[in-house]
């Protein structure tokens, strides 16, 4: 393996290979790791606690911190480990169509909150859906519905929170399911990269062989600080 021949998913994490500024570095957290306040709210699915996914799943999130260079990751809090279903609205991303048309952008954080509650009050949820875990980045896991069928209602659950929200990114259709470990700081070396292309294909077969099926909590409404700590205020199954 050279870095030529690296999977195009992690160009993004090499030095060598993307020289654009981190996204969400002093907005998000700041360089010594450190997570600063950016208040939202959101649509995720926490980890069932307890389950023998959960564990596994933290198993390959301690795996990860053990990998060259893992220092320069900021990782968030074992407790907020969650899959997020359909993106809220947040601080610093106030602008159209991440935003309601019919909210003026300055409407304050908790208001939104408010406003999304009392919207979510007759939520007709789809139902139940089961996710597996299909890839491995230094970020975290990527994951997809199980079956097709259990897709299919992953995306009625994003169709219908659209509805309620008022809007719908870019990636409405397209979104990448996930579980976030960490935030970058700063980018890999070269050989560091390397090493983590062979320890992600190893934890991610582990990880695929131990939890087959990630054991999610039903949706919930949650408001947010920061990203070690998403309080539910409505269970939506």
């Amino acid at each position: 393996m050279t870095l030529q021949t690296l999977p195009q998913h992690l160009h993004g994490f090499s030095k060598s290979l993307n020289s654009t500024p981190l996204r969400h570095l002093g907005t998000r957290y700041s360089r010594d790791g450190s997570f600063l306040e950016e208040p939202g709210n959101t649509i995720v699915c926490h980890l069932v606690d307890g389950s023998m996914a959960v564990q596994a799943v933290i198993d390959a999130r301690t795996r990860m911190q053990s990998l060259p260079e893992s220092e320069k990751l900021a990782y968030t809090a074992e407790s907020s480990l969650h899959m997020t279903l359909f993106q809220g609205i947040i601080e610093y991303r106030r602008k159209r169509p991440y935003w309601p048309a019919d909210m003026a952008l300055d409407t304050p954080i908790e208001a939104m909150t408010e406003h999304y509650l009392k919207q979510l009050e007759d939520f007709d949820a789809p139902g139940p859906f089961k996710v597996e875990v299909i890839g491995a980045t230094p970020n975290g896991l990527t994951v997809q519905g199980l079956t097709d069928a259990d897709r299919r209602i992953m995306k009625v659950w994003r169709d219908r929170l659209a509805d309620i929200f008022g809007y719908r990114h870019p990636d409405h259709d397209s979104y990448r399911f996930h579980i976030t470990f960490a935030y970058e700081m700063d980018r890999f070396r070269d050989e560091a990269m390397l090493e983590w292309h062979k320890g992600l294909l190893e934890i991610l077969e582990d990880l695929q062989e131990a939890a087959p099926v990630i054991e999610l909590e039903p949706p919930a409404f949650c408001s947010f600080v920061d990203m070690n700590h998403f309080e539910k205020l409505k269970v939506l199954a």
